[in-house]
């Protein structure tokens, strides 16, 4: 899973060890994570996107488009399913 954290944490001049620190891991754990040697856990995953106020699907190379999606309320958002 290629993600796009470290060119993220780059373009904010940080550092592994800051963005460990926010994310309450090692460094080396968060090293994993830039290197493709571990999956980044979805609390992880949400964390950063909100951090670097992104979405997950940005972060997973499954949009190019930076900007976050709307966040919705819970008196207009709905669900629809069709089977």
């Amino acid at each position: 899973m290629e993600t796009r954290i470290k060119d993220l944490r780059e373009d904010n001049d940080l550092t592994q060890k800051q963005i460990s620190k926010f994310l309450n891991i090692s460094q080396v754990a968060y090293s994993y994570y830039e290197l493709n040697k571990r999956n980044i856990p979805l609390e992880s995953l949400c964390k950063l996107a909100d951090f670097y106020n992104t979405s997950i699907d940005y972060l997973l190379w499954r949009t190019d488009e930076i900007t976050p999606y709307p966040k919705e309320t819970k008196s207009n958002s709905k669900v629809h399913i069709t089977i």
